[in-house]
Parts: structure tokens; sequence; C-alpha cells
């Protein structure tokens, strides 16, 4: 954690290469995911530290498009394509293998929304909460694109997980809300959603506006 709040004061590249151990998932099941997938199973472990029947919401902007782009390959040169290898490539692939390990029946979402995924996903765990969820996890990851993708990255991507335990609002609580933006407010570059929410959270600053898209997102902390 020392080590976040350091990048959050100041930013640096996160260069990790080591696979997270992931050591709580039984190994048959460990085996099946990759670099991105372990990002976001480890967290989400540490994050529910043995609760059960939490509802959890997972949120990637591109997912597993890495394996996908490889099972694409493998179809161009008329190779055969594991079904396994499909099924590790879509989009809820660490939420599946999450709850299967765990033999936790919990109700679990795994979406993509753009620029803008971090909000959605926020906005879908509140829903859970609205409905009745005594508390819902949040897991957000990310990994730069392939190569072959590279000159559509609109942001500096770079390979990330951290996971929230949301419980409903109470003193010090996180607000957000949106409007529409300007064509003029948009800006292409820069940190990517998922980190610039966690550095605000991590700097407990008091407001932060971010622009994606056509949408101004105002993420505010009531004390």
């Amino acid at each position: 954690m020392a080590a976040w709040k350091d990048w959050a004061i100041s930013p640096f590249a996160l260069t990790g290469e080591a696979e997270p151990g992931v050591a709580a998932m039984p190994a048959m099941l460990r085996r099946r995911a990759g670099f991105l997938g372990k990002m976001a199973l480890e967290v989400a472990y540490q994050c529910l530290d043995g609760r059960s029947d939490i509802p959890t919401v997972f949120c990637s902007r591109h997912g597993e498009v890495a394996r996908a782009v490889d099972l694409l390959t493998e179809l161009m040169q008329d190779a055969t394509v594991s079904p396994t290898g499909f099924g590790l490539a879509v989009h809820n692939a660490s939420a599946g293998l999450f709850s299967i390990a765990r033999k936790d029946r919990a109700n679990h979402i795994a979406l993509a929304g753009g620029k803008s995924t971090i909000e959605h996903a926020v906005i879908e765990a509140c829903g859970l909460l609205a409905d009745g969820a005594p508390m819902v996890m949040l897991v957000a990851y990310d990994h730069p694109l392939p190569e072959v993708f590279a000159a559509f990255q609109d942001c500096d991507e770079q390979a990330y997980a951290f996971a929230w335990l949301m419980v409903p609002a109470r003193e010090n609580a996180i607000h957000l809300e949106w409007d529409e933006a300007g064509e003029a407010e948009v800006n292409p570059g820069g940190m990517s959603g998922g980190l610039e929410v966690l550095r605000f959270q991590l700097r407990e600053q008091r407001q932060m506006q971010r622009v994606a898209g056509k949408r101004r997102w105002l993420w505010s902390r009531h004390v």
C-alpha cells in the first residue's frame, strides 16, 4: 500500500512483470488464467479475505483481448481453435474462474464501458447495493493493448488491478455525478480511467473531474 501511495503522489510507470501467485486458488484453475486474469484474481482474493456470498462486479475496458488476438491468428492460419482458449478469452473469464474456484454462487457481473468503464462499474455496484446487497466487491483491471491494436490506444495504458469492497453510503462517502461534456473538452491521452480513479481514492482528494468521450464525470468525497 505504501508503494501505491507513493505512486499516487507522484505517478511513475507501472512496470512489474512478475505474475501474481494467486496462492488461494486451486492450481488446476490458476494455471488457466493469464497475466491479466491473475492480477484480477489476486486482488479479488485479498479483498474478500475469506468472505462469501458477496456480489462482484469485474470491470476491464479491454479484457482478455490478447487471448482473442491469438485465437483469431490461429483461425487465420487454419489452425484448430481450443474451446478452452475461447472460454478464457471471453470478458467474464476471470469472474467465472473466481466463482468456480470458491464454489460461490453469489451474483457476478463482468462489464466494459469504453473510457468510462470504471464509472459504469461503480454505477452497477451501487445498483446492487440499492437492491439490498450489504456489500459489493468491485474489481478493476486492465493491460496495454496488443501491438496489432497499438494505433488505437488513446491513453497511457498500464497493467494494473485493484479491488474495492463497497458498502451503502455513510460518512466520508464518495459521490459520482455526470453530465454532457463539450467536444472541446475531450482530451485524448493521459492516464487510463481506472488509474485516475485509483489515484483520486489514494490521495483522498475532495474532487476530481474526468472527461471521457462526450461525458464529464465528477468524483467527490463528502466529509
